[in-house]
């Protein structure tokens, strides 16, 4: 994925998008027939919770690893970069340090912040996970990362852990229980969708504001 210049990311965001919006509208037209049996009826929402999931996983992975592919095509240098960003082109350097119990690992890590900030800055490729469970709490930790506001994305945790990952856990399962009908599908859905668009629109301001810079104090 080269994404080089704000256009191209705001392409690459609005054609991904488009198709996913384009497939979810598809499956309400089928969730919302009425002259269907109970079970089809059910097979439909149970399908549809699935796909709307991996709509939701997927996008947001998708946005977050074109962002920071926008950012390394920069070739910015590491004193650049926003707090953000600098801890996670570090990210793995401090792993290892933390990961053993020898103070000589700390070294190159202050020689990092005292010598190197200079240089040009590598971070990783798709450094965006969503653990395969994108919970709330997984959502945060993607979007402090990306150095994006969350708060918009707080008020729904409820929504996204229990109505959206909790149900499609339990249908990924083989649970046959379904505590979820066609109106509140339709409702899920639509908020999802928003999220998804709220999400699209932050990545691009922010591209768009430089909020990947360190800003002057």
């Amino acid at each position: 994925m080269s994404i080089q210049t704000l256009e191209d990311l705001n392409k690459t965001l609005a054609t991904d998008i488009a198709w996913r919006k384009k497939e979810l509208s598809e499956i309400k037209t089928l969730i919302e027939l009425k002259n269907v049996s109970p079970q089809r009826h059910n097979v439909c929402i149970r399908s549809g919770i699935c796909i709307l999931y991996a709509h939701w996983e997927g996008f947001i992975k998708l946005a977050g690893n074109s962002y920071v592919e926008y950012i390394r095509t920069k070739r910015l240098r590491y004193g650049q970069l926003s707090s953000n960003f600098l801890a996670l082109a570090m990210k793995e350097k401090l792993k290892q340090a933390k990961e053993t119990n020898k103070a000589s690992l700390y070294i190159p890590v202050c020689d990092f912040f005292l010598f190197q900030l200079d240089e040009r800055c590598s971070l990783p490729k798709n450094p965006i996970s969503t653990a395969s469970n994108l919970s709330s709490e997984i959502l945060k930790e993607i979007t402090h990362t990306l150095g994006i506001d969350f708060s918009l994305d707080s008020t729904k945790s409820k929504l996204i852990d229990e109505k959206l990952l909790k149900t499609r856990n339990e249908i990924a399962h083989g649970e046959d229980s379904l505590t979820i009908d066609r109106k509140q599908y339709i409702e899920l859905q639509t908020i999802v969708v928003e999220m998804l668009e709220e999400f699209r629109n932050r990545i691009e301001n922010a591209a768009s504001n430089e909020d990947f810079l360190l800003k002057s104090q």
